[in-house]
């Protein structure tokens, strides 16, 4: 038996050798390559997409219908997510179990999902049931049930929502900054009241449904294993007699508004949120694949800058995060984190330094390389299921970007250089410009976040 001090050498010998040891080498990124897919228009003017895709024996489906939150007044905020819902309800042949005993019969099942530009009426089914979960997709958009007995129930379900997202500090916060950031523009008004909601009535849902669902106004999406010529066929059935609303333009987006700063009250709370950014260009910008790249350096991905400053070395918050809020005329850059109460204001001074510090000096190139490595690694994730295909396809369509976005962003990201950042962030990223939304308890945060609410 070997003495007790040997195996504790063996043991240290083997960690240093461990600790010397390099992860292998990444491989260069590749660039995607979307398979062939095939596009037509119905003579009313529906565009179709079908891409095959993958072995399992599976399709997805999904309509995508300009009737978003975008569309709404100012006085019936919910309104498509109330009518989204209802449609859920049945079609004029057939109750709302029926309808759904349908699609789970094909493997799969409903799903609408109302956003701020589009609701999406969707489903996934078996590959030999796709025709069929055509027609009946077609049958929910074009005769939905939209009945009267169900209108309490649903708007009770939506109240719920209601309360639960308004006791949350975080939507609180992203409520306000939609306000500061977009204001009387349907994007800035993020939640009803609930007297709002509670007074809608059946004929406003019909009317919203009347006025934003019709051909001109969608597209449709197939991404999967499918026979083509059968597919076709019934899509041509169940959708060529669609008319219904005409296509029109949304509200237009108001010039960039000025900084502006917000303190909500949120009695002894442990913590404060806070979101700090402004407007930024949209997608179908020259700059928006740099813009992408700098906002993942600077708190867009996990090893990002801001991150490591105020989460791994000061430990003021767990999970804060940047993004880039998009919509097809406007953007807006973001950061985000709940932070300790007593450390509210230094959090924004650190956010700030990093913001400025990358204003000031290119990043390094290593650096620049490992966000590039990580951006295209999440594309290709993006890329790997046959709704991610369908994601990027409609994010393409309704940012107009082009055939080629897909196929060239690799490239495009791993083009960006050191000075290409320092550039955005100088053009874009311009902290008197920034609004500033805290939601904490106002009697410890306040002398904190003083000097940013001049």
């Amino acid at each position: 038996m070997k003495p007790l001090f040997v195996f504790a050498l063996a043991l240290f010998a083997g960690g240093q050798q461990a600790a010397q040891q390099k992860p292998p080498a990444t491989g260069a990124p590749k660039d995607f390559v979307l398979p062939a897919a095939k596009r037509f228009t119905l003579a009313n003017g529906l565009p179709v997409t079908m891409v095959p895709f993958g072995q399992v024996p599976k399709a997805a489906i999904r309509l995508v219908v300009a009737a978003g939150n975008v569309y709404e007044n100012k006085d019936e905020v919910w309104l498509a997510d109330l009518t989204g819902n209802l449609m859920r309800e049945g079609t004029s042949g057939e109750p709302a179990d029926v309808v759904a005993r349908g699609f789970a019969a094909m493997g799969g099942e409903l799903g609408i999902s109302v956003g701020p530009d589009n609701t999406s009426i969707s489903t996934e089914v078996l590959s030999d049931r796709a025709a069929d979960a055509v027609r009946k997709l077609a049958e929910v958009a074009q005769h939905p049930r939209l009945p009267e007995s169900e209108i309490e129930r649903v708007k009770g379900n939506l109240l719920r929502n209601l309360a639960i997202s308004k006791s949350s500090p975080q939507a609180l916060a992203q409520e306000k900054f939609s306000q500061l950031v977009y204001g009387e523009h349907p994007y800035g008004r993020l939640f009803p009241t609930e007297a709002m909601l509670k007074g809608y009535t059946l004929n406003q849902v019909q009317s919203y449904y009347r006025d934003h669902y019709g051909a001109a106004r969608a597209r449709l999406y197939v991404a999967g294993v499918f026979d083509a010529t059968s597919l076709e066929a019934a899509i041509k059935q169940a959708f060529e007699g669609w008319t219904g609303a005409k296509a029109s333009a949304a509200p237009v987006v108001p010039s960039s508004s000025s900084r502006q700063f917000a303190l909500i009250d949120r009695a002894d709370a442990p913590q404060s949120t806070v979101m700090v950014g402004l407007r930024v260009p949209s997608a179908s910008h020259k700059d928006w694949i740099a813009l992408q790249v700098t906002d993942a350096i600077l708190g867009g991905a996990f090893g990002s800058r801001i991150t490591t400053n105020i989460r791994e070395l000061k430990g003021y918050t767990y999970s804060p995060y940047s993004q880039i809020e998009l919509h097809p005329a406007q953007a807006s850059w973001v950061e985000t984190a709940d932070v300790t109460t007593n450390v509210t204001g230094a959090s924004l001074k650190e956010i700030f330094f990093e913001i400025d510090r990358l204003r000031k000096e290119a990043p390094p190139a290593t650096e620049l390389q490992g966000i590039q490595n990580n951006l295209a690694g999440i594309f290709v994730v993006q890329n790997a299921s046959r709704t991610g295909i369908i994601g990027q396809l409609a994010f393409v369509d309704l940012y107009k970007l082009g055939s080629d976005y897909l196929s060239s962003y690799v490239k495009r990201v791993m083009a960006v250089t050191p000075q290409d950042v320092h550039r955005i962030a100088n053009d874009y990223l311009t902290p008197e410009k920034m609004s500033l939304v805290v939601v904490g308890d106002e009697k410890t945060v306040k002398t904190q976040v003083t000097q940013w609410a001049q």
